[in-house]
């Protein structure tokens, strides 16, 4: 990964921040106007049609812009995600103006649309990849002579490399994508022509090219992908299941150097990879990011609790102030150690959110207890955030906190563990931690029955068997 996507790590947080807003609304701007001058090129249009064109554009760019905000803040949260999407769109408008130009038959199957589907559906979800294609499609169709088609026939290939695809993007499942498409887009055209043509049909040995062409260039999606995820921070499943091998060095050195948090880290992947496939969040980037999310703690982990022995601990002769100090630090030195292992900045976040600005409450609770005239404290004892802002960091907070305090119970009971989960996950909705996640009721009561149904398994009752004698 490049240095420059660590730069920009910290735009992730909450939905769009203040300062982030006028970005925000120059991408968007720039890019209506881009589109607008790409569909009137070459002619001369007057005020009306100047007029409808900026009002169908702008109308296609505010409801992607409501689609990010009802389905993906996260995207809105960082300006170059957001540019990401929107030049995936200009491009492909770009070369169906400069295509559409040629007088070379239907050249225009010769363009892959079918690529920005892969390329989303990479990154992100089948959603995102389906609404991206249809709004690229529909824009690019005022451009071409039959375009109901064109629109037809760009949706139908573009769907099939969505179906196709696997979340674990390999390039042997890529070349089985491009031959899918390239089968679909003969059968359909074909289809098509019979449909139309009943009594003169007239197969174009020329058009059919088109289509196996448009099929290989899909093979492009490869190496594009690659220079995506340097330059737009952005990770791929095939990155994220590499990163997730405890063979990686920094895991290595976080399971020789804090044990105690290594092994929390892989209980709680555990539970937070049983949710997020539950609510059909990102797996791989849950496990990734709840691996990563405790290795601030090498630097400093005897005062952690993985590590006390005996009921000794470093912290009954310091300050609760100090001590909160270290507790808290851990977030920002976990930041700085995944920047130096080159650690992606999506799995960077995860390091970032996952206490939220919670308090570290045992050390608060100590510090009022010897001080209570003291005011304004809480946040001498916050972390310092931001807030989860995605199904998958919300995941693993909630993850992180129920393991955490399962540690605790006396009794391994249905019933304890239930009350556990509810109230962990109560106090964090109460504290205001999610308020910056797209997630849904049923989600959380989702999310809760798997962490459930996972610790009953993890603390089961055992059979006690007698002694040998």
């Amino acid at each position: 990964m490049t240095g420059s996507m660590f730069k920009s790590a910290n735009f992730s947080g909450k939905f769009i921040k203040p300062d982030k807003k006028t970005q925000h609304i120059a991408v968007f701007l720039g890019n209506i106007i881009a589109v607008v001058l790409i569909l009137i090129w070459g002619k001369e249009p007057g005020i009306k049609e100047i007029t409808g064109t900026v009002l169908v554009v702008a109308t296609f760019y505010i409801i992607l812009f409501f689609f990010l905000l009802q389905f993906r803040q996260e995207v809105l949260s960082v300006v170059l995600k957001t540019f990401f999407i929107l030049l995936a769109i200009l491009t492909f408008l770009i070369i169906t103006r400069i295509v559409s130009g040629l007088a070379a038959g239907n050249i225009i199957f010769l363009v892959p649309f079918a690529i920005i589907p892969v390329i989303i559906r990479t990154f992100y979800d089948a959603r995102l990849a389906l609404f991206i294609l249809l709004i690229t499609i529909m824009l690019a169709g005022f451009m071409v002579e039959e375009p109901f088609i064109f629109i037809l026939m760009s949706f139908i290939s573009g769907m099939v490399a969505i179906f196709t695809l696997t979340n674990n993007f390999r390039k042997s499942r890529l070349l089985f994508t491009s031959l899918m498409v390239i089968i679909s887009n003969t059968v359909l055209y074909s289809a098509v022509l019979l449909m139309w043509k009943v009594t003169d049909i007239q197969f174009d040995p020329y058009d059919f090219l088109m289509l196996a062409g448009n099929g290989f260039l899909i093979l492009l999606s490869y190496p594009l992908i690659l220079l995506f995820e340097q330059e737009f921070l952005l990770v791929s499943d095939t990155t994220l299941l590499k990163l997730a091998d405890i063979n990686q060095p920094l895991l290595r050195k976080l399971a020789v150097e804090a044990p105690g948090s290594f092994q929390h880290s892989l209980q709680v992947a555990n539970l937070a990879e049983e949710a997020a496939r539950t609510i059909g969040a990102n797996v791989h980037l849950v496990r990734a990011g709840e691996l990563y999310h405790d290795i601030g703690k090498i630097a400093r982990p005897t005062f952690f609790i993985e590590y006390q022995v005996d009921g000794l601990s470093p912290h009954d002769k310091m300050d609760p102030r100090d001590s909160a100090k270290i507790i808290t630090s851990h977030v920002k030195n976990g930041m700085v150690l995944a920047k130096n292992y080159k650690i992606p900045a999506p799995v960077i976040d995860f390091i970032r959110t996952h206490h939220g600005t919670t308090i570290a409450y045992f050390f608060y609770k100590k510090f009022t207890d010897l001080y209570p005239e003291e005011v304004n404290r809480e946040s001498l004892f916050a972390y310092p955030g931001p807030k989860p802002f995605s199904k998958e960091t919300a995941i693993v907070m909630m993850a992180d906190a129920v393991e955490a305090s399962s540690r605790s119970l006396h009794s391994y009971t249905e019933e304890n563990i239930s009350d556990l989960v509810e109230r962990i996950i109560y106090l964090q909705e109460q504290d205001g931690q999610f308020a910056n996640v797209p997630i849904t009721f049923r989600d959380m009561s989702d999310i809760k029955s798997a962490f459930k149904k996972r610790l009953t398994n993890i603390y089961h009752a055992r059979i006690v068997y007698p002694e040998r004698t």
